[in-house]
């Protein structure tokens, strides 16, 4: 190899490296966390002459259908709660009843982007009782397709006399 090329080589490989070792970083995105993942929850539907349903259910916001209510999204987007779907109370339920062959229904209220929970297990709250949600003990301060479940979770929903 002729001396002159040689050097042309060498130098042209130093400034390469040079400007690679002096170039910024490039900056990686951070991969957005799947926040409708699904997850595992306790779920427990108490009705008024005892426990209907106990158990672990894998759930994550989805679209539900109810014979009175048709279908709507039950993602925690209805009514904004949420900027993106994740999993609800009224999601894992009607993943419960999808699972272990019981039905529910509830009533869709357009002006609440929300279902009221009717009936569960054929046990109906009617004019005298309704279908309280709770998760971890403490009663949702919004719908059940908006509340945000975490894995873990102990959801229940309670036959609540007026």
């Amino acid at each position: 190899m002729r001396p002159n090329l040689v050097r042309r080589t060498l130098v042209t490989s130093a400034a390469l490296g040079l400007a690679l070792a002096t170039a910024p970083a490039v900056a990686h995105a951070k991969p957005v966390p799947n926040t409708n993942a699904p997850v595992k929850v306790n779920l427990t539907v108490q009705g008024p002459s005892g426990l209907l349903f106990k158990g672990k259910i894998k759930t994550k916001g989805h679209d539900v259908t109810t014979v009175t209510g048709g279908t709507h999204k039950c993602d925690g987007t209805n009514g904004s709660a949420n900027p993106s779907a994740v999993p609800t109370p009224t999601a894992a339920l009607d993943d419960a009843a999808k699972t272990h062959y019981f039905s529910w229904d509830g009533t869709w209220y357009a002006s609440f982007d929300d279902f009221s929970v009717d009936t569960i297990k054929n046990v109906s709250g009617g004019g005298s009782a309704y279908w309280s949600i709770s998760v971890n003990g403490t009663p949702t301060p919004v719908g059940g397709c908006q509340f945000k479940l975490n894995a873990g979770d102990q959801v229940a929903f309670t036959w609540t006399a007026f």
